[in-house]
């Protein structure tokens, strides 16, 4: 069976379970284009824009 070999610390029990590790939602930001919700840094899904510039043809 398995048994720790040492005493695990508190602060090392306490890091563990501390919520600072755990991942956050990623950062959203609006198109300056069409408005819609986009993750930073990409070329907008809804209307194919990035900088003010038509990157990718969306035809619809």
């Amino acid at each position: 069976m398995a048994v720790p070999k040492r005493k695990v610390s508190r602060t090392r029990r306490d890091k563990r379970r501390s919520n600072v590790w755990k991942l956050e939602a990623p950062a959203l930001c609006r198109c300056t284009q069409c408005g819609e919700l986009k993750l930073p840094h990409r070329v907008c899904g809804n209307c194919g824009f990035y900088k003010g510039r038509e990157v990718i043809k969306i035809e619809g």
